[in-house]
């Protein structure tokens, strides 16, 4: 199972724009799962802290910083891969 928290705030276009990357993994992946965090809640807060997350979204795949500020949906999907055969 692959996991990705997604820190995100309301009103920020880039969120919107990894929201609907992330759904469409979800349909085309079947072993991921997406936590998604409020920037303000205390788990996003927390999330922003320990990754030192500058810029929203921020991606965390498996417990390690992806992506920040925006999302490649190429780039992602490739990671997916690469750590399903792992």
């Amino acid at each position: 199972m692959i996991t990705i928290q997604f820190i995100t705030s309301p009103a920020c276009p880039e969120c919107e724009k990894a929201k609907e990357i992330l759904q469409e993994a979800k349909s085309i992946f079947k072993n991921i799962k997406v936590k998604e965090f409020d920037l303000m809640s205390q788990k996003g807060i927390s999330l922003v802290t320990k990754y030192s997350i500058l810029a929203n979204p921020g991606i965390i795949i498996n417990d390690k910083l992806f992506a920040v500020g925006s999302l490649d949906k190429e780039k992602l999907f490739e990671k997916i891969k690469i750590t399903e055969k792992n």
